[in-house]
């Protein structure tokens, strides 16, 4: 007798199609890997595009955006343009998927999961925690809508109330993504209260959440909030069988979230209830059509049906793969906007080479030539500007610390204009119109909007983190190429230096 034993991975220690779904979620939405590798920001077309799931737009690896952020921004330009674009993802994506989005699709919600496995004593679900549960729509009303709403249309200044004083992924995927790369290691500088009161929120939240499952989602997400809206009408979702159902309420208590029924705004459709049915009544579908059904069917399952329900589950895996190993390719190597503009005119390299100075954005360098059309017809090129001071400024609309400092440039502007050249070029990835806005802040000052290209950002190092600086003395040497706010006495001090 073979008494040979095969040694078989337990089952339970398997990660379930859910986790492997939520992992993929994860690395698709942050396939610029290359970003975290060189601590910058992916600025390449798609950002314009929002993912379905809590994802932030200043993580190094995201090459979508955030729903959340691009609704803020979109509320805080309602006084000039309908956000009828965002309104309508955020729609479509509750009709389709609601809280399944939650369950599968959010890189956030899979970390406070994994945080939740840390072995310690838990805080089950209670009259308290469904009471806190209704806190994500009172944050939604008064972070993501009422501020932002607020300083948009009276004041005219873009403050995304969730992201600026709250959103714990946006301090974990955006600002500690970035800081824990050496390459900004400058950065540090620009730190202050909020970063410190935001980075307290993060560690508070993680704690919460080894102790209480998705504590997030459960309390403060505004998105959740959105999403469970749709619950009663989403096409996907979890559907129980009346028939079926004895009204055990296993369901129920075994369920993480505060649920009080399956399929209520709470519910995010993870499926895990069909484990603990006896009478195999829950189901995941998608219409009619059944995604994940419990082992042994569903009652309505037709001949064959199961035997279907594995051949598209087998094919979708197969597409989803390939488009991932697409998107990684794509988004970390073939990608246009990946491609600096290193080459630079043959004249503009050998008078570097001759004079012994190397051509690039760093202290020391020579600044390469670019050319850029200004918002009165005019241009501004760097070898128009020799023998004389250049002042760069990144800015853009949704910045407010750029709308801030836009006076002092002006002020220098003002007071040398026969003595300096000064360009403050728009980012532009905009839902706005920039010049409108210089024009109603009464801002004179040589504006321009960067091209699709990215020529102007490419050529002086710029990143999606705003608002920076460069200048250049007389000889067009970079001598100050520095991210975060500037302040009177310092360019005063530039401008001295450049000048001499």
């Amino acid at each position: 007798m073979d008494k040979t034993k095969t040694k078989e991975k337990p089952k339970n220690m398997r990660p379930s199609k859910r986790r492997l779904i939520q992992v993929y979620a994860a690395l698709l939405y942050n396939a610029h890997i290359r970003g975290f590798i060189q601590g910058n920001i992916y600025t390449g077309k798609t950002k314009i595009a929002c993912v379905p799931g809590f994802n932030c737009y200043s993580c190094p690896g995201a090459v979508g955006s955030c729903p959340l952020g691009a609704l803020q921004n979109a509320l805080a330009y309602s006084g000039k343009t309908a956000p009828f674009y965002v309104f309508g993802i955020l729609i479509l994506y509750g009709i389709i998927l609601g809280r399944t989005i939650c369950g599968f699709l959010c890189p956030l919600g899979l970390i406070q999961e994994l945080l939740h496995k840390i072995p310690t004593p838990k805080i089950p679900k209670n009259s308290i925690t469904r009471a806190l549960s209704y806190l994500k729509y009172i944050i939604l009303a008064v972070f993501v809508c009422g501020i932002t709403l607020w300083y948009g249309l009276a004041h005219d200044t873009t403050i995304p109330g969730f992201c600026k004083y709250i959103c714990p992924a946006g301090t974990f995927e955006g600002a500690a993504a970035l800081l824990a790369n050496p390459a900004n290691a400058e950065d540090f500088g620009m730190l202050g209260i909020l970063f410190t009161r935001k980075f307290v929120i993060m560690l508070l939240t993680a704690l919460f959440c080894i102790f209480c499952y998705r504590a997030f989602c459960r309390f403060i997400c505004p998105l959740g909030a959105i999403y469970s809206l749709f619950s009663k009408f989403s096409i996907i979702g979890v559907k129980v069988d009346r028939n079926r159902c004895s009204g055990c309420g296993a369901c129920v208590r075994n369920c993480g979230m505060d649920v009080r029924k399956v399929g209520d705004r709470e519910c995010i459709n993870c499926g895990k209830c069909m484990e603990v049915c006896a009478q195999k009544a829950i189901s995941i579908k998608a219409g009619s059509f059944t995604l994940k059904a419990p082992e042994g069917g569903c009652a309505d399952d037709r001949p064959g049906a199961e035997k279907k329900r594995k051949l598209f589950e087998k094919v979708t895996w197969y597409i989803a793969f390939a488009s991932l190993v697409f998107a990684l390719v794509w988004f970390n190597f073939l990608d246009p906007s990946l491609q600096k503009n290193e080459e630079q005119p043959v004249e503009q390299i050998q008078a570097a080479e001759s004079a012994d100075i190397p051509i690039g954005y760093e202290f020391g360098s020579k600044l390469p030539d670019f050319e850029t059309e200004l918002f009165d017809g005019g241009t501004f090129s760097i070898s128009a500007s020799a023998g004389k001071p250049v002042f760069i400024n990144l800015w853009a609309t949704y910045c407010g610390p750029c709308v801030r400092e836009l006076p002092l440039f002006e002020e220098l502007y003002r007071e040398h204009k026969d003595d300096i050249a000064m360009v403050a070029v728009h980012y532009s990835e905009l839902d706005d119109d920039p010049a409108e806005f210089a024009e109603k802040k009464g801002l004179d000052l040589p504006f321009a909007i960067d091209t699709e290209d990215q020529a102007v950002w490419n050529a002086v190092g710029g990143t999606a983190s705003m608002p920076q600086t460069i200048v250049l003395d007389r000889n067009g040497i970079v001598i100050y190429n520095k991210r975060g706010s500037v302040k009177k006495e310092l360019l005063e001090s530039l401008y001295e230096e450049a000048a001499a």
